[in-house]
Order: structure tokens, then sequence, then C-alpha cells
């Protein structure tokens, strides 16, 4: 009984093996060959189409290099990097301080630079470009360490200055 078991299992997995049949006729191959061309772009096309496929956007085209509040973002991230809580004091509208020293107050944080200490920004990584101005308010697209794909930023005018502030463009101020 064993035997004729053993005997049963290897012709069941010898006919699977030739159900699941070998290289096309030659006939056929021809054929195959000629419609080889088609599938990349069929392909491409099924991929372009598909909901679950994987695309990349196009980042924006630059349209300045923020020449009026490029300068107030790199002195941010210079300031950031020397640990100069004195000049991200002058970088910062008072509305923004008034808000960031609320916060700091909450959290018991004693120190802007403490409070800092997760932004990551540098001289290194400190692009700025996109900006558009509007009264007294600017948006301008920068990167750093800890925004590498970017983030608009909103800048406020005081007196003749301009300055950063911690408010996201396009919601109210509250």
């Amino acid at each position: 009984m064993t035997r004729n078991f053993i005997a049963f299992i290897f012709v069941s997995f010898a006919a699977f093996l030739a159900a699941c049949g070998g290289a096309e006729p030659a006939a056929n191959n021809a054929n195959a060959n000629s419609n080889a061309a088609n599938r990349p772009a069929n392909n491409a096309n099924a991929e372009a189409n598909s909901p679950v496929a994987v695309t990349t956007p196009t980042p924006a085209a630059t349209t300045n290099d923020a020449p009026t509040v490029g300068p107030v973002f790199k002195a941010y991230c210079a300031a950031v990097e020397k640990k100069d809580e004195a000049a991200i004091r002058r970088i910062y509208s008072a509305d923004s301080i008034r808000r960031i020293e609320e916060e700091m107050k909450a959290d018991g944080i004693e120190s802007l630079m403490e409070y800092f200490s997760n932004d990551m920004a540098t001289t290194a990584l400190c692009e700025v470009r996109n900006e558009t101005i509007t009264g007294n308010e600017a948006v301008a697209e920068v990167k750093t360490k800890s925004m590498p794909n970017g983030a608009k930023v909103l800048f406020v005018k005081e007196g003749n200055d301009w300055k950063l502030t911690n408010r996201v463009p396009g919601f109210e101020k509250k």
C-alpha cells in the first residue's frame, strides 16, 4: 500500500510538471517576438492608469530666488545654527515671538534655543524661492534639513523690515 501511495504521488507530481508546459512551439515564438515591441508601451500605459502606481510629482518651477524675504530666512538658518537667541528674536515678528513664548510657558521651556532644538535649520541646506508679496505679507517656499521637501512660510512687514512668522500661509489669524 505504501508503495502504491508513493507511486501515486510521483505520477501526480510528474503530471503536474507536464501540465505546466515548457517553451512555446516555434510557430508561436515568432508571433510572440513581433508583439514584444508593443509590450513596454502597453505596460507603461497600464502603469500610468493604475490607481496604485507610484507617481512622483513634478516640482514647481522656480519663478524667483526670493530676493526680498530670502535674506531673512537665511539669517534665521544661521541664527539657529549658531544658537543665537537674540538674532532669532530680531528675525521673528513680534506676534510670533509672543505666541512662541506662550507655548514655551505652557510647555515649561525656558529658552528660544530649547524651543527650536528640533529645528535642524543650517546654512548647509537653507533654500528660499518663489516669493510672492501681497501688501504687508509675503509667502516663500523654503527647504531645510528638517523640511527637505520644502514648505511655504509666511513673512510679515513690521515697519520697514520683513519678519518671519510662525503662522501657516492660507490660515486666518485667530
